[in-house]
C-alpha cells in the first residue's frame, strides 16, 4: 500500500459520497417542489431518480469493460454535476423529474466503477479499506443537510401556504450548490490526480505493454520498483493463444461474468443456495424499505410538524441536519461491532436492521416534533450501522470466481425494489403512517432473515 493507493482512496471516496449525496438531495427538495408545482403524484420524483440509478448502474457497469475504467471513473461525476446544476432551471415538475433521472444516471455508475478500479489497484492486505469508505457515504448526508438548512430553511415556502417561485428559490440554489460541489470533486479527479487505466482491464484488452508500464509507474510513485515484464505475462498465456480485443468481445466478456453457469454455481450446494437466496432477499427488502421512508423524511417532518403546530421549514431542515449528524458515528461503530466474537457480521447486521424497523414503528407514537426527531435520529444511527455492515459482509459470502456475479445479483435486487418504493408511496398516503408501517416491517423481516444465513465470515478468509 503506497502513496498512489492512498490518493486513490481519497478520490474514490468522492464516488461513495456522491452515491448518497444526490438521493439525499432529492429527499430534501421533495417538499418544496411538491409545494410549488402541486403534482398529483409527488413520489414520481423519487421514481424518476430510481430509474436513473438503475439505468446508470447497468450502463456504466457494462460500459467500463468496453471503454475502460478510467473514462467511466471520471465521467460519472461530470455527468452528475452538469445535470444537477441544470436542474435549477426546470420550469415544472416534469422537468425536475427528467433532470433527477439524468443526474441519477451518473450517480448510478459510481459504486460499480469506483469499487472495481479501487480493488484492482489495492493490495489484498488493505482490502478492508473498501469498508472504511462507508464514512464518506455518511458524511455526504451530513454535508447535504448542513447546506440545506440555511438555503431550504430560509428560502422555501412554508407548508400549506400559497407557494410562488420567487418565494421558493431555496431548492434551486441548493441543487446548484450540490452540482457545484460535485463539479469540484470531478475537477480534483480530472486535474489534480492522475488516474491510470486498470492493469487488469489493459491485460483483458491484450495491451500487455501498457499494463506493465502502468504497474511500473505506480511502483515509481510509491517509491518502489517492480520487476514485472511483458515476458512474465506472456508466460501465463496458453500455447497458441491469440487475443481478440474488439468491442464485441469486450461485451461478450462482460456477459460471461453474469452467465448462468456462474449463477448456478452460487446455488450449487444447499448451504450456498440458501445463503445466496437469502442475502438477495435481504438486499431486495432493504432496497424497498429504506427509500420508502428515508426518501420522504423531510416531507414527513414538514406535514407532521404542521400537525404539531411547529412545521416551519427552518425547523424541518434543522432537524434533518441533526438526523444526518447522528448517522456518522453509526458508520464507524459498525466497523467495530463486526469484529466482536459474540456479534460478528450476522449479529451486527441482524440487530441493527431489526432496530431500524423498531425505531420506525416507535416514530408513529410521537406526540410532538421533539419526539419524532428523537426516533428518526435512532433510525438513522441504526441504518448507518446496517449499511456499513451490509456493504462489507455481502462480498464475503460469495466464492471469489463468482463474487462479481453475486454482487451483481444483490445490487440488481436492490435497485429494482428501490423503483417500487415511490410507486407504493403514491398509493399509500404519505400523510398517514402506512409507508412507515410497511418500511418498518420490511426492516424487521430482513433482520430476521439475516439470522438464518448459514455463514458467518468473521475471522475467516473469503472463499
Amino acid at each position: 500500500m503506497g502513496w498512489y493507493q492512498w490518493q486513490l482512496f481519497v478520490v474514490v471516496g468522492f464516488g461513495w459520497a456522491s452515491d448518497n449525496l444526490w438521493p439525499i438531495a432529492t429527499s430534501l427538495i421533495f417538499a418544496p417542489i411538491a409545494n410549488e408545482f402541486h403534482p398529483s403524484r409527488p413520489p414520481l420524483l423519487s421514481l424518476s431518480q430510481n430509474i436513473g440509478l438503475l439505468a446508470g448502474a447497468i450502463f456504466w457497469g457494462f460500459g467500463c469493460d468496453i471503454f475502460g475504467r478510467k473514462l467511466a471513473f471520471t465521467l460519472t461525476l461530470g455527468v452528475t454535476a452538469v445535470f444537477g446544476m441544470a436542474a435549477a432551471g426546470a420550469p415544472n415538475f416534469a422537468g425536475i423529474g427528467v433532470f433527477a433521472a439524468l443526474w441519477s444516471f451518473g450517480v448510478g455508475g459510481n459504486l460499480p466503477v469506483d469499487s472495481a478500479i479501487f480493488l484492482e489497484f489495492l493490495p489484498a492486505s488493505h482490502q478492508f479499506l473498501l469498508t472504511i469508505l462507508s464514512i464518506d457515504w455518511a458524511l455526504a448526508q451530513l454535508i447535504a443537510t448542513l447546506i440545506a438548512w440555511p438555503l431550504l430553511g430560509n428560502l422555501t415556502c412554508q407548508q400549506d401556504t400559497v407557494c410562488r417561485k420567487g418565494d421558493n428559490m431555496g431548492w434551486r440554489y441548493f441543487v446548484i450548490t450540490m452540482g457545484g460541489l460535485t463539479l469540484i470533486m470531478f475537477l480534483i479527479r480530472f486535474l489534480c490526480f492522475t488516474i491510470f487505466e486498470s492493469p487488469k482491464y489493459l491485460m483483458g484488452k491484450g495491451n500487455d505493454e501498457e499494463a506493465v508500464r502502468v504497474v511500473h509507474e505506480v511502483a515509481r510513485r510509491n517509491g518502489k520498483t517492480s520487476s514485472l515484464t511483458v515476458a512474465d505475462l506472456k508466460v501465463c498465456e496458453p500455447e497458441g493463444y491469440v487475443h481478440k480485443a474488439n468491442v464485441a468481445d469486450a461485451v461478450k466478456r462482460r456477459l460471461e461474468d453474469v452467465k448462468f453457469d456462474r449463477v448456478r454455481t452460487l446455488f450449487s450446494t444447499k448451504r450456498l443456495a440458501l445463503s445466496t437466496g437469502m442475502i438477495m432477499a435481504v438486499w431486495a427488502f432493504i432496497g424497498l424499505g429504506y427509500p420508502l421512508y428515508n426518501a420522504f423524511i423531510p416531507y414527513i417532518q414538514a406535514i407532521k410538524g404542521a400537525e404539531f403546530g411547529d412545521g416551519s421549514t427552518y425547523l424541518t431542515y434543522r432537524n434533518s441536519l441533526i438526523i444526518a449528524a447522528v448517522g456518522v458515528p453509526g458508520a464507524l461503530l459498525g466497523g467495530y461491532l463486526v469484529e466482536l466474537p459474540r456479534l460478528g457480521r450476522k449479529g451486527t447486521l441482524s440487530l441493527s436492521t431489526i432496530l431500524t424497523g423498531v425505531f420506525l414503528y416507535c416514530s408513529t407514537t410521537a406526540l410532538n416534533s421533539a419526539a419524532l426527531l428523537g426516533w428518526q435520529c435512532a433510525f438513522n444511527f441504526c441504518s448507518n450501522i446496517m449499511y456499513a455492515v451490509l456493504y462489507s459482509f455481502t462480498p464475503e459470502l460469495f466464492p471469489t470466481p463468482e463474487r462479481g456475479t453475486g454482487n451483481a445479483l444483490t445490487a440488481t435486487c436492490n435497485r429494482i425494489f428501490g423503483i417500487m418504493a415511490p410507486i407504493i408511496a403514491m398509493f399509500a398516503d404519505l400523510r398517514t403512517s402506512a409507508p412507515v408501517y410497511t418500511s418498518g416491517a420490511l426492516f424487521i423481516f430482513s433482520g430476521l432473515l439475516v439470522l438464518a444465513l448459514p455463514f458467518e465470515s468473521r475471522g475467516k478468509a473469503a472463499l
